[in-house]
């Protein structure tokens, strides 16, 4: 409602006066601007061309020759709490994303509930007349939301959007993605085999939404959030992306960075005398092993040419993104909408370090804290950035893509996990044309900026909320005046343990490694201390020199962490970690029906690592085959499913062949009890679950054998739990994506993670169906 009701209302209408105005929405300012906000993942500064990398970005670069070029701008070192700074101007532990959405505890920082004092900017530019619009990754819904049975409230739509489409969660398969449509789950329109690529889909519908609002009403603003799957894991590209960056970082990531270094002071990002910080910069006592880097000349020649593959497949992932949004920029440009539509291009983190040292065909392993294998994954070479493969490049690349700055994502505490590339490109409203700003800026301020661009005050209210001031400061003074001083003074950091502020040109870090360290004692940590004014790569400690400066933000960063819910600090190990998040209420007992929407890891039957019975009444004929029930992908998971007339359970540990399997004779005909058993033995120190996989047909033994099952998880989003279909990628080699059950029934699946034996098992499914 635009305002309130000031006609009249008499008994008789003639004797009224309308006011038809106070019911409609409110109109946009005269000429206000379209706003697109373009946010990649895990990429570092010295990546892209614009900033003199070698990784092609046509697009960018385009906007970047048009507009504005950010040096100092920084972001919170993970994807979640980023995002959540661009949803509502605040501090990432004000709005309790202090960490990604899975890893949220029971704490005001760290819920993954966003308050509702802190506003959203979609809700305040829908209110004041634009249409608003979220296009890919979504990283912000609560863990505890993800199920279909949880309120919406907290999905986009729920947060002021008027359209989404993409993903809930970390990341995605880029050829199988989880994909939701506003608050439903929804099929992909084609297959890798057809061309399908989620950076072309996205592009596709972006573009179709932005029509659709225009065909009904020209002169309507809208705002955009659109959020690629790339940079992040896993890299997945055409082959002929590839195949462009054949042979451009065999020179290996040491070179790199002292050819990107200079080509960065060259284009005037970096001042003169910038200095190389060293490629492990954490003293052994507090350094994370699988956060080291092992120096290019170490490897052998097999390893040289895998990491170099690496970097080719996510150079192409990164470069054909760019290429898909180009396509939006261009329909803007023939629409007549570029001229006035104010652009951020950004990332939310620095380079990626998940990848381990060694780099990974399948991320999965690093979130099961399972290690990789070089001579496994050499033999996947050729198949890197395909469907068969998750991969992820090893830290050597991460370090070299936040050059000249020390680590890469997840560490807050020095820049090489939130200094990060923004250009800005606004032809209505910024008259300088390439040029580079070194102003030093936030995440934080990209809503006050894009507010005061729009013409929009920050509401004292919200649906009827007070609301929190804005943490952030608009940077719309420096589009015209390069020498502007910044008007940022102060800017905490942490995550996962690391610290760090920034005020006034000085920076103190703490020296501690993220989770999964199991370091605590944070107490007892050592800070640094550089002047970044004169040392923007953070290489020379100025601790000793400068005491009362250290202990200075020392104390103003533990004001600033109690101001802004950042107490208690975090940095458990994985399984720990993964303890705290599932937040679903605990039951012994799981019922599972088939026409049923996949049911997200997070809320579905917990059989990481546990003894769990799996069992399903299927309704059988001659003609039977497809998926009974599955969780997964090829990367790891299990399927319950029969083909040829035998009935297979498959379980897939981490993509590492080969597939354990039971296999038997289907039923044939009529109704009857199939599923699995497993008893936990053992767990070893790589987190693998030993012990017995029974495979039933009603109440027989049918196969049985030695299993290792997975103890962290399936997948980091996605690949829920399906009834009478495989979701996403398959998990078994056996069959193809989706392959739904057909020729009978599934009728249900009951799983059981109690520890009563088999036959109890039977009877409490007989009589869960009786109850049906």
């Amino acid at each position: 409602m635009g305002r309130t009701f000031q006609g009249k209302a008499s008994l008789d209408i003639r004797d009224s006066r309308a006011d038809w105005e106070a019911f409609l929405d409110n109109r946009a300012p005269k000429d206000a601007p379209n706003v697109l906000v373009v946010l990649y993942d895990d990429t570092g500064q010295a990546a892209w061309s614009p900033y003199g990398g070698r990784i092609e970005m046509p697009t960018l670069d385009r906007l970047a020759r048009n507009g504005l070029t950010y040096s100092q701008w920084h972001t919170t070192a993970v994807c979640s709490p980023t995002r959540s700074c661009f949803l509502t101007g605040r501090n990432h532990h004000q709005n309790g994303f202090g960490s990604i959405s899975e890893a949220a505890t029971g704490f005001p920082g760290y819920s993954g509930h966003i308050p509702l004092e802190n506003g959203t900017i979609a809700s305040i530019l829908r209110d004041a007349g634009w249409s608003t619009f979220w296009i890919g990754k979504n990283h912000n819904v609560p863990v505890d939301a993800f199920g279909m049975s949880a309120s919406k409230k907290k999905w986009p739509l729920g947060l002021g959007y008027d359209r989404f489409y993409g993903f809930i969660g970390g990341e995605t398969n880029q050829w199988y993605p989880e994909l939701i449509e506003d608050n439903h789950f929804v099929d992909q329109p084609a297959q890798p085999e057809d061309g399908y690529h989620f950076s072309k889909d996205i592009a596709d519908k972006a573009i179709r939404f932005i029509r659709d609002s225009k065909q009904g009403d020209p002169d309507k603003p809208w705002y955009m959030w659109y959020c690629p799957g790339a940079n992040h894991a896993p890299h997945h590209a055409p082959q002929e992306y590839i195949d462009k960056y054949k042979g451009k970082f065999d020179d290996g990531y040491e070179a790199y960075r002292e050819w990107v270094l200079a080509r960065m002071i060259e284009r005037g990002i970096l001042p003169e005398g910038t200095e190389l910080t060293p490629i492990n910069p954490m003293p052994e006592n507090v350094a994370a092993g699988g956060d080291m880097v092992r120096p290019w000349a170490s490897l052998s020649d097999d390893e040289k040419r895998l990491f170099s593959r690496m970097a080719e497949v996510y150079a192409a992932f990164s470069e054909y993104t760019d290429v898909q949004v180009g396509r939006l920029i261009d329909y803007l440009e023939e629409s007549g909408q570029l001229a006035n539509t104010l652009i951020f291009y950004c990332a939310d983190n620095g380079a990626s370090g998940e990848g381990s040292p060694s780099g990974s065909v399948n991320e999965n392993l690093f979130f099961n804290g399972f290690p990789d294998d070089v001579e496994r994954n050499l033999a996947m070479i050729d198949r890197l950035g395909g469907p068969d493969t998750y991969n992820h490049y090893p830290t050597g690349w991460a370090v070299a893509f936040s050059t000249p700055y020390k680590m890469f994502k997840r560490y807050a505490s020095f820049a090489g996990g939130t200094c990060d590339p923004l250009v800005i490109h606004w032809p209505k409203g910024i008259k300088a044309r390439g040029e580079v700003r070194d102003q030093y800026h936030h995440c934080t301020d990209i809503v006050p900026t894009i507010l005061e661009c729009c013409g929009v005050p920050l509401p004292d209210t919200l649906d009827g909320v007070p609301q929190a001031p804005l943490a952030g400061v608009s940077m719309a003074y420096s589009f015209e005046d390069a020498s502007a001083p910044t008007r940022k003074k102060t800017q905490y950091y942490e995550m996962a343990g690391t610290r760090g502020i920034w005020s006034k040109g000085w920076k103190a870090a703490a020296l501690h490694a993220p989770m999964p360290s199991d370091q605590g004692g944070f107490d007892r940590d050592v800070w640094q201390l550089f002047h970044t004014d004169v040392d923007r790569s953070e290489a020379r400690d100025l601790s000793a020199e400068h005491p009362e400066k250290l202990k200075e933000l020392v104390e103003l960063w533990m004001t600033e962490a109690e101001k802004n819910n950042v107490l208690p600090l975090n940095d458990l190990n994985v399984h720990d970690q993964h303890a705290a998040e599932f937040h679903a209420p605990k039951r012994d007992r799981y019922v599972y029906y088939p026409g049923t929407t996949e049911v997200p890891e997070a809320v579905a039957a917990g059989t990481l690592g546990v003894s769990f019975k799996m069992l399903a009444e299927v309704e059988f004929t001659g003609d039977s085959q497809g998926v009974i029930i599955a969780q997964g992908s090829r990367f790891g998971g299990y399927s319950l499913f029969v083909k040829g007339g035998k009935l297979f359970y498959v379980y897939n540990f981490l993509g590492v062949p080969p597939e354990q399997r039971l296999v038997t004779e289907a039923p044939r005909l009529g109704r009857h009890v199939v599923g699995v058993e497993f008893v936990k033995e053992r767990i070893s120190d790589l987190g693998e679950a030993f012990g017995q996989m029974t495979l039933y047909v009603d109440e027989e033994v049918a196969a049985q054998a030695a299993f290792r099952t997975q103890t962290g998880r399936y997948a980091l989003c996605g690949e829920g739990l399906c009834v009478g279909y495989d979701g996403g990628d398959a998990v078994s080699s056996e069959y193809k994506p989706q392959f739904p059950f057909s020729g009978g029934r599934v009728v249900k699946v009951v799983f059981d993670i109690a520890d009563d034996v088999y036959i109890d098992v039977e009877r409490k499914l007989a009589a869960a169906l009786a109850r049906d």
